[in-house]
């Protein structure tokens, strides 16, 4: 009743100060209420990737899988870390975690805008640090796992990644909307730390991908939570507005897949290749100048297996003893086109035709005794180095395409298939116990080698 009173008021008081009939003011009221209602009942509703849980803990997620994934072949990655780099020690993984947070307050300082005003970001980055603190000190006095160098048992995760990722999120939320090169400065800074967790031999694998999970899901918390307190999601959205995204398909990722060989690096003295099934790992990048066009390039890890090759020594018959080959390992550089086709907001493919150096990993070739009551002097544990062989550095060509889903406007979830292709020269050299009189002790194995690798890519655009 005193609804309608009120209106009624209202209504005299418009058509008085308009010159309007009052019949004519009420329908036009009436109109104007029924749309309102019709807008607030047809709110569009949020699609499951634009929800606030999705966007807090897609990622996150993403990384504590994949620390899962490599748990079981965490070891095979320090045995490729030792063969390029055992002596690897530098320290800049103990500085570097802490930059972005240093340059984000720095631009604060000297007056930059961002996403908010100094009081509310610092309190936004001392929401996560506690959050982060948490978590990581929590799982390691919790889960005890030894690490890679055997000094203690606080290995999982990796403190220093996720500090270093908790601070990149830290940036790209404060000055993401201002440039995006603060974004990839900052993640670029994050991974290089835990990329030196690894080669420092302080971290497992799964350690560094369970430490950036949780770095970045710390300081999404924070935000989150700051934000519902403030009750608005910064205080310079209105100015930083008019800044408009890079629309084209720019990309940074990770990879991870599996290799096959197309010709046999290794066969049995009947022919039969000794190839296996292998794995390879990497950074992924373009810049695109158009929707279509770009330049970019890739950094890989890969690693090619053998098969254990069972044999029974001619010069000792009551042996039955087995041949064992470290894995083949390259690292790969390389640089080149890229073409993207869009078949619609959501779904894109990636063509490109790269070329690059290939370095390559020495390895050693192992016989181990099975059985058998014959006496070698020679043998360790029942195994004795019977040769080593180092691969010569050559160019490489790459040609492949990448399918991806954009799961937001930021990140997408690809599948990928690459064709490789180099000229391989191996040196095989003989030690002295298996080298027959005469023989020489040196052998060059040259040829083209292919290989194929197809996996999964997660795929963050800028």
């Amino acid at each position: 009743m005193k609804l309608n009173l009120l209106t009624t008021i209202l209504l005299l008081v418009y058509c008085i100060s308009h010159g309007q009939p009052l019949t004519q003011a009420a329908h036009q009221t009436n109109v104007s209420l029924e749309k309102q209602t019709i807008n607030f009942n047809l709110k569009e509703k949020k699609s499951f990737f634009e929800q606030d849980a999705v966007k807090i803990a897609l990622v996150p997620t993403i990384f504590f899988g994949a620390s899962a994934t490599v748990w079981n072949s965490r070891k095979d990655v320090k045995e490729v870390r030792n063969r390029y780099i055992p002596t690897f020690k530098y320290k800049f993984d103990d500085y570097m975690q802490y930059t972005p947070a240093a340059i984000t307050f720095g631009l604060k300082a000297v007056g930059v805008k961002g996403r908010n005003n100094i009081k509310r970001t610092t309190i936004s980055y001392a929401a996560s640090m506690a959050v982060m603190a948490v978590l990581v000190n929590g799982l390691k006095y919790t889960t005890k796992v030894e690490r890679p160098d055997g000094t203690s048992k606080n290995s999982f995760p990796s403190g220093h990644t996720a500090m270093a990722f908790a601070n990149a999120t830290f940036m790209d939320k404060e000055y993401g909307l201002v440039n995006p090169a603060y974004s990839i400065g900052g993640y670029g800074l994050a991974t290089l730390t835990g990329v030196g967790r690894s080669l420092n031999n302080r971290h497992w694998t799964s350690d560094v991908l369970a430490g950036a999970g949780i770095g970045i899901l710390s300081t999404q918390l924070a935000y989150f939570f700051v934000d519902k307190i403030y009750g608005n999601k910064g205080d310079n959205l209105s100015i930083l507005s008019k800044y408009e995204g890079n629309t084209n398909p720019s990309f940074l990722s990770i990879k991870l897949g599996v290799t096959s060989g197309l010709e046999s690096l290794v066969e049995t003295e009947e022919s039969e290749s000794l190839n296996k099934l292998g794995w390879e790992a990497g950074l992924e990048g373009a810049y695109f100048f158009t929707k279509n066009w770009g330049l970019g390039g890739q950094i890989m890890v890969a690693s090619f297996p053998f098969s254990e090759n069972k044999i029974t020594p001619q010069e000792t018959p009551g042996l039955e003893a087995k041949v064992l080959s470290e894995s083949m390992g390259y690292m790969t550089a390389s640089i080149g086109p890229y073409y993207a086709i869009h078949f619609s907001e959501k779904w894109n493919l990636m063509l490109k035709a790269l070329g690059g150096y290939s370095i390559g990993a020495d390895g050693t070739v192992t016989l181990k005794a099975l059985s058998g009551e014959s006496y070698i002097p020679e043998l360790v544990d029942g195994k004795v180095q019977i040769a080593s062989y180092t691969p010569e550095n050559v160019f490489q060509f790459t040609g492949g395409m990448a399918l991806t889903y954009n799961l937001t406007d930021n990140l997408g979830a690809t599948i990928y298939s690459d064709f490789n292709h180099s000229m391989s020269k191996i040196t095989y050299e003989l030690n002295d116990i298996s080298i027959d009189q005469g023989q020489i002790p040196t052998n060059t194995v040259k040829g083209p080698f292919n290989y194929l690798s197809a996996g999964v890519r997660l795929t963050a655009y800028f």
